[in-house]
């Protein structure tokens, strides 16, 4: 069980701790939109957190790009492409994902770390609580709760 706490400094740009009790480690949590998306533009996105699941220790520093689709093709679909450099292993993975804008204020997301799958469901409610189901490397499930204020 980790335990995350992010501040967002300014629109594009987030800063927090993730806390894994289970092996005694803290790791910095920072976001940065280096490029915003537009119609016609991908974003760019480049972060450090801690490494991928399934680690026992680590951290990553990434670079994304993402870009949401629905204008081009009517699907409420957001794919992101980037690579990831990950301590625990001390080399480069890229990685990628899916999300998919459902009814009912759900989205799937399917995540691929550059090494296993994760999909997962996610409902917000209120614009400030979400309860995501998520099965890591495709078959334990797990949930979290994020409350924004």
């Amino acid at each position: 069980m980790r335990s995350t706490l992010i501040y967002r400094l300014h629109p594009r740009f987030h800063v927090g701790i993730e806390y894994n009790p289970k092996v005694g480690e803290v790791h910095p949590l920072i976001t940065f939109i280096a490029v915003t998306e537009t119609i016609n533009r991908l974003a760019v996105i480049l972060g450090i957190s801690s490494d991928r699941i399934g680690t026992p220790s680590g951290t990553s520093v990434y670079a994304t790009v993402s870009k949401d689709l629905q204008h081009w093709t009517g699907l409420p679909i957001a794919p992101y492409a980037g690579v990831v450099y990950g301590s625990y292993e001390k080399k480069f993975r890229p990685i990628g994902g899916l999300n998919v804008r459902l009814p009912y204020n759900v989205t799937a997301l399917m995540q691929f770390d550059g090494v296993k799958l994760h999909p997962s469901l996610t409902h917000t409610f209120n614009d400030t609580h979400a309860l995501t189901f998520l099965m890591i490397q495709a078959k334990n499930p797990g949930f979290t709760y994020t409350f924004s204020f």
